[in-house]
């Protein structure tokens, strides 16, 4: 009869707790480990060993935690910023048409040439422009260019870094436009930039916290 904790469960346990990161792509290397260690505990046992030895030479042989968790941690961390690169791009997508002038009562153009303005909003279409750039060649880096050593190295912790410097950016030109228009604030204003710009950013901010993290400790 078999114990209710044996030497593979034993080591998923603890491979499990020295992970984070998605919840998904992590499970996937779990249930990929586990299928490596059953694979190789069977071969064992048809070596004429009994399951707790075969599991353990089958522990032994796939390698120590300290040794295996760095290369997982590194793949979820890129699996980390590929989500914070394509969480940036939906979230920054959407700000042409928040701030594009008209569309809104409260974003019409000033009557009166307001250099403050000006500069905002060319600020604003700027900033988010180019990191709209960077979340998509983030999402590339994090894809196809995982072939390169380099790119694979350096892209979760300049991903995590390229985000929160965009979200903080573009939420604090958002906010400035909105306190500082020549127009009253209203419950408007605050709903639409509160909703499709700050919360969103805020999550982007979380994301990235997380990738960076994750990029710390691989």
């Amino acid at each position: 009869m078999r114990s209710a904790s044996t030497p593979v469960d034993e080591y998923l346990t603890a491979l499990r707790q020295s992970l984070a990161g998605p919840r998904r792509h992590r499970a996937d290397l779990l249930a990929e480990a586990r299928d490596h260690l059953t694979d190789a505990t069977e071969a064992f046992e048809a070596d004429g060993l009994d399951r707790e030895q075969a599991e353990r030479e089958a522990v032994a042989d796939f390698g120590e935690l300290s040794d295996v968790v760095p290369g997982y941690r590194a793949e979820l961390a890129v699996s980390q910023s590929r989500r914070t690169a394509m969480l940036l791009f939906l979230a920054l997508i959407a700000q042409p048409i928040v701030w594009l002038d008209g569309v809104w009562s409260w974003n019409d153009a000033p009557d009166r040439p307001s250099a403050l303005n000006d500069v905002l909003q060319w600020a604003v279409q700027t900033v988010g422009m180019l990191s709209i750039a960077g979340a998509v060649l983030a999402v590339i880096a994090t894809g196809v260019g995982q072939r390169f050593p380099l790119v694979r190295h350096h892209v979760s912790r300049v991903t995590a870094q390229f985000a929160l410097v965009s979200a903080v950016a573009v939420g604090a030109i958002s906010i400035c436009m909105v306190t500082l228009n020549p127009y009253p604030i209203d419950v408007q204003a605050l709903s639409v930039v509160a909703g499709f710009v700050i919360l969103p950013l805020l999550f982007v901010t979380v994301q990235a916290g997380r990738c960076l993290r994750l990029a710390r400790t691989s």
